[in-house]
């Protein structure tokens, strides 16, 4: 039976709740040679009356598929490969290439300290929007080079001895659960590994597994915020709470939420959170962020230390900047983080989060209909946009001939994962959904009848 009335019939429901509001995306003009520079994105047409750097997305009604399509425009990759793999890397839109290309020439033709000088105010442009679209300040953001920095700047940083323990989900990437046993293994900490049911009916389900592994000795909670294994989404506020109730330190891993869900750190209650630019937050290549809380800034060690720290232990940078002494930086590549949160503001955190929940649910809805087997929760409260089907023969073979012959590119993470992002279309959940239907022999393994 055909699958599609279903799924676009559930994709208009989602976007009819979503009214299209006036944005630009578009290529940032960006001055050449010594001319000087602006901030990325500066000077836009909107509200204001503004220049626009480029082509202005049409139509002021719901978010249809046409509005999508415009959308995947912005991106260079072409059909015959489609990227459906944003849980590891996402393509970026031209917008954010164009700017890294554009800096970066201009640092090659003026590397003058006078020319560099004025990428600091690029920095701190990037670092307050990505800060207001986390709900927190821009001293609480540390601008770094992935999730897995981030990590590892918090499991090295915290002041913790013999006798303390860390509870962590087992579910968690490696830079936040190997590395949590490499420390215990110099410091002599305990590290407490949780499980969650493999098919959990509420978010309470999640929940208790983390508040039975609490004690007394309990100083650190560290998880992802979604699983790149499974799909499964935790809820962040409810174990934070629990948590804190015992003074015990929250970490969230965020790779997989940045760029994919509407975040609010402060209603999260989170005292740290990591994540990446490349993946969901669809941005440059090897930088990231690195959010913790004011007041725990302090009691945090910094891994690096390098020029422009200070003249003593008492660092004068502010806030979590302390946290991005890492000497020579890339700074076209951080300036244009600036560039992609442009534009997650204007496509709207909340509509992309439906967008990205409406992918993922028609392409789960489809994967059931044939009979195949999902990992991930069916309920999007309980999941992101990490879909994985079960796959009881050769994974690997699978994710080959998923992309060799149907031009889709996933990953063999738990199963087969694909991982939608605003880049595709319908019509790419359609053709990702045939390649399954044409490979459900193999991903049901021997005894099928592929029927």
């Amino acid at each position: 039976m055909s699958t599609r009335p279903s799924r676009r019939t559930f994709l208009r429901e989602v976007t009819a709740a979503s009214l299209l509001l006036p944005s630009t995306l578009a290529a940032v003009e960006l001055p050449r040679g010594a001319t000087g520079l602006r901030a990325p994105g500066e000077g836009r047409t909107g509200a204001d009356g503004g220049r626009s750097p480029g082509a202005l997305l049409s139509g002021d009604g719901p978010r249809d598929e046409g509005y999508w399509a415009q959308v995947r425009d912005r991106f260079d990759f072409r059909e015959e490969r489609v990227p459906m793999n944003a849980a590891n890397l996402c393509p970026s839109p031209r917008d954010v290439a164009d700017t890294v290309t554009r800096l970066t020439h201009d640092i090659d033709v003026d590397c003058s300290f006078q020319n560099r000088a004025r990428f600091g105010d690029l920095l701190e442009d990037a670092r307050s929007k990505i800060a207001a679209q986390l709900g927190v300040s821009p001293d609480e953001i540390a601008l770094v080079r992935n999730t897995s920095e981030a990590n590892n700047i918090v499991n090295s940083g915290l002041p913790l001895r013999e006798g303390d323990e860390v509870v962590v989900w087992d579910q968690n990437h490696p830079t936040n659960h190997v590395a949590w046993e490499v420390r215990a293994a110099r410091y002599g900490f305990r590290v407490r590994r949780v499980s969650v049911p493999e098919a959990p009916r509420s978010a309470q389900a999640l929940v208790d597994p983390f508040l039975a592994a609490f004690t007394d000795r309990t100083r650190v909670v560290a998880f992802s915020h979604i699983s790149n294994v499974s799909g499964i989404r935790l809820p962040v506020r409810q174990i934070a709470d629990a948590a804190h109730a015992r003074d015990i330190h929250v970490h969230v891993d965020g790779a997989q939420g940045l760029g994919a869900v509407a975040l609010d750190l402060r209603e999260m209650r989170c005292d740290t959170y990591t994540s990446s630019s490349h993946k969901w937050f669809m941005g440059p290549k090897e930088a990231g962020i690195l959010y913790v809380r004011e007041a725990l800034v302090p009691e945090i060690w910094a891994s690096g230390v390098a020029p422009g720290w200070g003249d003593d232990a008492e660092t004068d940078l502010t806030g979590a900047r302390k946290f991005e002494s890492l000497g020579q930086r890339d700074d076209a590549c951080l300036a244009a983080m600036g560039v992609a949160a442009d534009l997650h503001a204007e496509l709207g955190p909340r509509e992309i989060e439906a967008r990205v929940a409406g992918l993922a649910t028609a392409l789960k809805e489809g994967m059931r209909e044939m009979g195949v087997p999902l990992v991930t929760p069916m309920e999007p409260a309980l999941s992101g946009g990490v879909v994985i089907a079960r796959v009881a023969g050769d994974g690997n073979a699978v994710f080959q001939r998923l992309y060799a012959e149907h031009g889709i590119a996933g990953a063999p993470t738990g199963g087969l994962r694909l991982s939608p992002h605003v880049s595709n279309t319908m019509d790419h959940i359609e053709r990702a959904l045939n390649g399954v239907r044409a490979l459900r022999p193999e991903i049901l393994g021997a005894g099928s009848n592929g029927g």
